[in-house]
């Protein structure tokens, strides 16, 4: 595989991956006057699909990246997805506290990729 599409393919293969999950856990919240047992199934059925990608994702990005850095990007991901999945789906605001909270995930993402620190010489 070449080494750009090797680079790539987690990172759409997670993107993908996370909308199906964000709909299995969140996709719910909008159905009303169901059984739980009745959304319990279907989240499982959606999160199948999930699996499909998110295992082959972690398996081919580690050929890129570190188990850390994978975990890191997924979290990042993650967010994104979920924060407009909130806005387009369920409808809700992003505020500020929103938007700190996740520029603090994606900070702690960075220094994950940034590697470890050495102190000056």
């Amino acid at each position: 595989m070449p080494a750009l599409w090797t680079a790539t393919l987690p990172v759409l293969l997670l993107v993908a991956s996370n909308v199906f999950m964000t709909f299995a856990w969140y996709g719910h919240l909008k159905v009303e006057h169901r059984p739980l047992w009745i959304i319990v199934l279907v989240s499982w059925g959606i999160a199948f699909f999930e699996y499909w990608l998110a295992v082959p994702a972690n398996r081919i990005g580690r050929l890129v990246y570190e188990p850390a850095e994978l975990k890191a990007m997924q979290e990042v991901i993650t967010l994104a997805v979920f924060a407009v999945f909130s806005v387009a789906y369920l409808g809700e605001k992003l505020t500020l506290n929103h938007g700190v909270g996740f520029a603090l995930i994606a900070l702690g993402a960075w220094f994950v990729f940034k590697g470890p620190l050495q102190p000056p010489l």
